[in-house]
């Protein structure tokens, strides 16, 4: 009698999970690291919120929850066949357009940005999510395109849709998160073989857009009032003030984890933007010097495992992704010190949040998955007299054809 065999229907789409690469492991290690430490620190940041709002453990289980599902996430991407998202990418950033369009009509309102919107009784982020729509729409554009990118019209047309979703964050008033895509954006085509030239008219174009944007607003006028900062202590420079005494309080050692004193009402939003300043305020220099070690590993591990990819388009999302880390971090971390405008920025793997995290830790998944990856693929211009591969390359876990070609068959003699 002949036994049927079950096969997984997710078989298609779920690969098994990856293990052996060292750079993929260290990194995952280095990010759960992070994520513990802030862990911690949120704990003991969001103390004098938790007991304003009656609620001790509101924070606390809050944050723990988007943890474990953080986590969840990461292993669901480092399973994903990466060229799956690639090819849907034009429609990714589509719906990250219609989620960013959505905000405009029916987001709500917090410190002056209108940023999330309501889903399923949680706040969601949608520009947190457009961020990973960019990376996908990019790969797509440079794999499918990659002939035309030193065409100006060509380029300046694919990037209509980065462009209007960079709009529409700035109408959400953050400036940070659209600094951030722009340059997540630029760094992919600067690596896929768009020309200097190209991309500096374009980085002239946003930054006086941006420019333009900053004086026109006068909330966007505000954050840049870190220029001058002995005036406002009490006004727009308030967060900042207080945070640079936060900073200075904890000394080499600082006040000992639990006691900060800022966030009793003091220093706004001490567990969120303002994090790397009550660490600083509690374990001192020694603490922050912590965070930035970390980060430096992060970056490290994330830089070997581009340099290790072979395949041309996962190298670009691995560009992508380790830029949108490591900008988010150094953007945090200067803005709570004085060196660059407050602009709402969370410190990647250690603020407390729901969507940035699980968007940060779905990019890890991906850095993971990438570092695992044996495929080979070219989708550079200057490779003019070699026939492409696959427009995005087929992965040895994928078992996905490669898109717009039939599979190879034998010749018959």
């Amino acid at each position: 009698m002949a036994t049927l065999k079950w096969t997984n229907p997710l078989a298609r789409f779920v690969q098994s999970f990856p293990k052996g690469n060292k750079m993929g492991t260290a990194l995952v290690v280095t990010t759960l690291l992070m994520v513990t430490y802030g862990t911690f620190m949120v704990a003991s940041a969001s103390e004098g919120l938790a007991v304003a709002s009656g609620s001790n453990f509101g924070f606390m289980s809050h944050d723990l929850l988007f943890v474990g599902l953080s986590v969840v996430v990461l292993v669901i991407m480092a399973r994903m066949p990466i060229t799956f998202f690639v090819r849907w990418g034009l429609w990714i950033i589509g719906i990250g357009i219609v989620g960013l369009a959505y905000v405009m009509v029916a987001g709500s309102t917090s410190n002056g940005g209108r940023r999330w919107i309501s889903l399923f009784g949680q706040q969601i982020q949608p520009s947190e999510v457009f961020k990973m729509a960019v990376v996908f729409y990019v790969a797509w554009v440079i794999s499918k395109f990659h002939k035309e990118l030193g065409e100006w019209r060509q380029l300046a047309l694919r990037m209509v849709p980065v462009g209007l979703g960079v709009l529409l964050i700035l109408l959400e008033r953050d400036i940070g998160t659209a600094t951030i895509v722009g340059v997540m954006a630029f760094s992919m085509l600067i690596i896929g073989g768009a020309s200097a030239l190209q991309m500096a008219v374009a980085s002239g174009f946003a930054v006086t857009a941006i420019a333009i944007y900053a004086s026109a607003n006068k909330y966007a006028r505000a954050r840049f009032s870190f220029l001058h900062l002995s005036t406002q202590h009490g006004g727009s420079n308030y967060q900042l003030f207080q945070s640079q005494i936060a900073l200075g309080s904890g000394g080499w050692r600082g006040l000992g984890y639990g006691n900060s004193r800022m966030k009793w009402g003091m220093l706004p939003n001490p567990h969120t933007d303002f994090i790397f300043s009550i660490i600083g305020e509690e374990l001192g220099f020694i603490g922050t010097l912590a965070v930035i070690g970390l980060f430096m590993a992060f970056l490290i591990f994330a830089t070997r495992i581009i340099k290790g990819c072979r395949n041309d388009v996962l190298r670009l999302i691995a560009v992508g992704l380790t830029t949108w880390i490591a900008l988010e971090a150094l953007i945090n971390i200067a803005s709570v010190i004085g060196s660059w405008p407050v602009t709402g920025v969370p410190l990647p793997f250690f603020s407390y949040g729901g969507t940035a995290l699980i968007m940060q830790m779905a990019a890890v998944g991906l850095l993971y998955n990438i570092a695992h990856d044996t495929s080979s693929s070219h989708t550079s211009r200057s490779r003019k007299d070699v026939k492409l591969p696959s427009p995005v390359g087929s992965s040895r876990r994928s078992g996905l054809s490669s898109p717009g070609r039939p599979p190879l068959r034998p010749q018959r003699p």
